[in-house]
């Protein structure tokens, strides 16, 4: 059976925080082998100090971005960018946040997500002797719908894929593709109890013991498709941009 449930009562997270010592606070003495603790990337920021002093959140954007993918710009007037920040994941605005944070800042993604989940497991494992796993997350939208969910851009004591090529179907038939990426589908289950504005930014996942490893694994970086396997690298308007340019510097 499988269990999701939020910790209470985690305050408010600042730079040097403890987040070993706030989750276990938390936690209590609940933590057991097979849990996997999932970690919002807004108090590991917050903890990590990657607070950016900007009032132009615009500039923040630009400082954090690695490749443009694609540019809109709504009847109001407003720009939003699609693109693909130094930790390589695609998303909307960079992955900078301005909700949340005092006037005049704005708060930057983790510096190396699958490392901070390294150190928090560690300290966790250290701490309660439970051989736990550590997921971050952050807020993403999705080529072709609506709406956004949550997705692991951190991991470490995670099996992030769950790899399913070789064996058969209820049929008999073989898997040959299917490799679900079980990080992204507990970190979408676990914003269900989380929630934005509840102010309950870990949660704890029961019943998925077999997902928990050694600390080495690899971490959720290995989710991020490699450019040379992306299908989709642009925008419509951009690509077509693209192809006009050269096909017109060809021509003369």
């Amino acid at each position: 059976m499988l269990e999701i449930w939020a910790l209470e009562g985690i305050g408010e997270i600042t730079p040097g925080t403890d987040l070993v010592g706030v989750i276990l606070e938390a936690a209590g003495d609940t933590l057991r082998d097979g849990d996997i603790v999932v970690v919002t990337s807004k108090i590991v920021s917050k903890a990590e100090g990657r607070i950016l002093h900007a009032d132009d959140r615009e500039d923040a954007i630009t400082r954090e971005t690695v490749r443009l993918v694609a540019s809109r710009t709504s009847p109001a007037g407003h720009v939003t960018r699609i693109v693909e920040n130094r930790l390589g994941i695609v998303s909307a605005a960079a992955g900078v946040d301005a909700s949340n944070t005092p006037e005049g800042t704005v708060l930057l993604l983790p510096e190396d997500p699958d490392a901070s989940a390294r150190e928090l497991a560690t300290g966790l494992r250290v701490a309660t002797g439970a051989y736990v796993g550590v997921l971050i997350t952050d807020t993403l939208g999705r080529a072709w719908r609506e709406g956004q969910t949550d997705h692991a851009i951190g991991a470490a004591g995670v099996h992030v894929f769950e790899d399913l090529r070789g064996t058969v179907d209820a049929e008999g038939r073989p898997l040959v593709v299917t490799l679900p990426c079980v990080a992204d589908e507990l970190a979408a289950a676990t914003d269900l109890v989380k929630g934005k504005a509840a102010r309950l930014p870990v949660a704890v996942v029961r019943g998925r013991g077999d997902l928990v490893g050694d600390l080495d694994l690899p971490g959720a970086r290995s989710i991020v498709r490699p450019t040379e396997r992306d299908m989709f690298a642009l925008g419509s308007d951009e690509a077509y941009a693209a192809g006009f340019a050269a096909g017109r510097a060809a021509r003369d």
